[in-house]
């Protein structure tokens, strides 16, 4: 057992996060604002980086005591650990977590193949603790109230839906992760480390994939980093949805998705991933554009929260209000390792389709 303190007679929890990256300053904010909200009995207790200037930095602005380079000795003062470091770190430092019996937050990807991931899923699940995969599309506004859009009426049948991401190479920018060249430490490019997120969000709204085409190209001269890939999900039930994900070197733009949806009598479009508008066309209705603040009211209602309590910095951070939510109420938490592992078997079929000129390949 970590050194939990108490007070009251209840034991206060400890989190301790590792890695001190760009991806670890949305964690760490979120943290600090769930604590802030005063419903959780926890502490947010300490940093780890082998860069202790950046772990100082950060336990400074969230007021922790312990700052390490070593990952073993945060897993042992902490009682839930979170793993935001480059993804070929993660196996070893989620085994260690699990062996300790440590709640645990991953980042995404979890590992950087499809029988890592499946082996980290394992040990969680043997291990009994409470788990979470930073699939933050589970919690975006956009998509939730898009699924629940897509339930309000019959529709008739799913004829075509198309998901374009684009994200600039994020080895440099405000990303600045050069280890994302590097395909021994990333497993791949724009399509394991950034869609990831988009195959977990296409299985979710249309449905179990059962099957992949995809073509894969590398423009930007770092072997085994593909920064287009071009995919075709087919989904049980027979229809099919279909991805463009591409890495640009346009600094400014930042990262972006468009998602495009046709049923037989409606017709949904966005232009956003987590915050903005969504427009609808239902049988012969004039077009809907729902603004974002009727789509957080209804994204809200959708959470059960209250809109009086909330606004747009807690909801961006509630993929870590719910986990650190689920490790205090002893509960399941969502998405777990389960749901990433099985992201990356398709992921794993995408690029043997790709290896293949484009073959469909089912997913094992």
């Amino acid at each position: 057992m970590s050194q939990s303190e108490s007070i009251g007679g209840s034991q206060v929890q400890k989190i301790g996060l590792i890695g001190c990256g760009h991806i670890a300053r949305f964690h760490s904010r979120n943290i600090r604002d769930a604590l802030s909200r005063g419903e959780l009995n926890m502490t947010y207790h300490g940093t780890c980086d082998l860069d202790l200037t950046r772990a100082r930095t950060f336990a400074q602005i969230a007021g922790c005591p312990l700052v390490t380079g070593d990952a073993e000795e945060l897993i042992a003062a902490c009682d839930v650990v979170y793993i935001c470091t480059e993804t070929a770190e993660h196996p070893a430092l989620v085994a260690k977590a699990a062996a300790a019996g440590r709640h645990v937050f991953c980042e995404k990807p979890l590992a950087v193949n499809k029988a890592l991931a499946w082996q980290m899923s394992d040990q969680v699940i043997q291990a009994g603790i409470i788990h979470q995969v930073g699939l933050i599309l589970n919690y975006s506004p956009i998509f939730t109230v898009l699924a629940s859009l897509m339930q309000s009426r019959e529709l008739g049948p799913l004829l075509s839906a198309h998901l374009r991401d684009d994200q600039c190479f994020p080895v440099d920018g405000q990303y600045g992760s050069s280890w994302r060249a590097d395909v021994r430490r990333a497993g791949g490019g724009t399509l394991i480390e950034h869609s990831i997120h988009d195959v977990d969000l296409m299985s979710r709204l249309f449905g179990e994939i059962i099957a992949v085409s995809c073509t894969t190209r590398e423009t930007s001269a770092h072997p085994g980093i593909e920064d287009v890939a071009q995919v075709t999900f087919h989904h049980q039930g027979g229809h099919s949805t279909s991805l463009a994900s591409v890495w640009h070197a346009m600094p400014i733009r930042q990262s972006s998705r468009s998602l495009e949806i046709f049923f037989a009598r409606a017709r949904f479009t966005t232009e956003h991933d987590y915050f903005g508008t969504i427009t609808y066309q239902l049988d012969n209705e004039q077009p809907i554009t729902l603004s974002n603040d009727e789509v957080l009211a209804r994204f809200m209602a959708l959470q059960g929260l209250n809109p009086v309590d909330e606004d747009l910095r807690s909801l961006g951070g509630l993929c870590d209000r719910r986990f650190l939510e689920a490790v205090a109420a002893g509960t399941t938490a969502s998405p777990g390792f389960d749901t990433a592992a099985r992201s990356h078997t398709i992921v794993d079929a995408c690029y043997r389709s790709a290896a293949m000129a484009g073959a469909r390949i089912d997913v094992d």
